[in-house]
């Protein structure tokens, strides 16, 4: 087939309140190339700010997720550019990752097939992680002599218990999507053909849930991993106080409201109906 433009590198299309946003390289199973890191950040930031999208999954086109860097176009023609085209291609990719992080939206990353390297960068960066029982995972970075990069060894440290980590960096043996699971690597994982449909049900309960709570309580998560305990403890404090005068005091009021006085839903049992915020 022909090159693909820089526009056609990442597919997306939003339905019923979910951007579905897609690694669009299947011929090369979803490598990571500049072109791509660029316009990965344009869709994920025109996406951010859109009444219409309440959740963004991650996927990717064909058989794979995203096998990781591409060896040819990421490292191979960057650095025969020199060091100045070596940063650039990095501040282009680890940026994106960055935003999405600390995106404004909930993010699940729907791991559909081959995740490797550099994949781990952008699968961190995600809120949840569902993979299918058949995805593959590995960092096969030891096999050709350099170390996990770019983040990749970070994600598994803070991901996985110690010697399983290790263990995953220094042998570059691949993992299945269960085995990915039962080391933390992983949210969940199912078979291939309930992949969407799981992936569906847990994005549309998270639409159901305030936006503003949502978002205050995935960057306290992230925020306390690195956190004494009584660093987070002031810090959620802060943060609940920013909450409720940043958008959530009347979405606590409502809830509040359907609790006490109407009874109406149990905050264990379910989540209260935002729909009657202001009304």
């Amino acid at each position: 087939m022909t090159e693909r433009t820089e526009e056609e590198t990442v597919a997306c299309t939003v339905e019923n309140g979910i951007a579905w946003v897609s690694f669009n390289r299947p011929e090369k199973r979803n490598c990571m190339s500049p072109k791509l890191n660029r316009q990965m950040r344009r869709v994920i930031e025109e996406l951010e700010f859109r009444d219409d999208v309440g959740v963004l999954v991650l996927t990717g086109e064909g058989d794979a997720w995203s096998a990781g860097m591409d060896l040819k176009e990421y490292f191979r023609e960057t650095e025969a550019l020199g060091l100045g085209a070596i940063r650039k291609a990095q501040r282009e990719a680890y940026s994106w990752w960055e935003r999405l992080r600390w995106y404004e939206k909930p993010t699940i990353a729907m791991v559909n097939g081959w995740c490797f390297g550099g994949g781990y960068g952008p699968l961190f960066a995600c809120d949840i992680a569902i993979a299918a029982e058949e995805a593959q995972f590995g960092l096969s970075e030891i096999n050709w002599g350099i170390l996990p990069g770019g983040g990749a060894s970070k994600v598994v440290a803070d991901l996985m218990p110690l010697r399983k980590a290790m263990y995953h960096a220094m042998m570059g043996e691949n993992l299945t999507g269960k085995q990915a699971e039962a080391q933390g690597l992983v949210t969940e994982a199912v078979p291939a053909g309930q992949l969407k449909a799981r992936v569906t049900a847990i994005a549309e309960a998270l639409l159901k849930k305030d936006g503003h709570a949502l978002r205050a309580t995935k960057w306290a998560v992230r925020r306390m991993t690195e956190m004494t305990y009584e660093n987070a403890e002031d810090y959620l404090i802060r943060a609940q106080e920013a909450l409720h005068n940043f958008g959530g005091v009347e979405a606590r009021k409502e809830a509040t409201r359907q609790f006490l006085d109407e009874k109406s839903f149990k905050p264990g049992l379910g989540v209260f109906d935002k729909s009657r915020i202001g009304n």
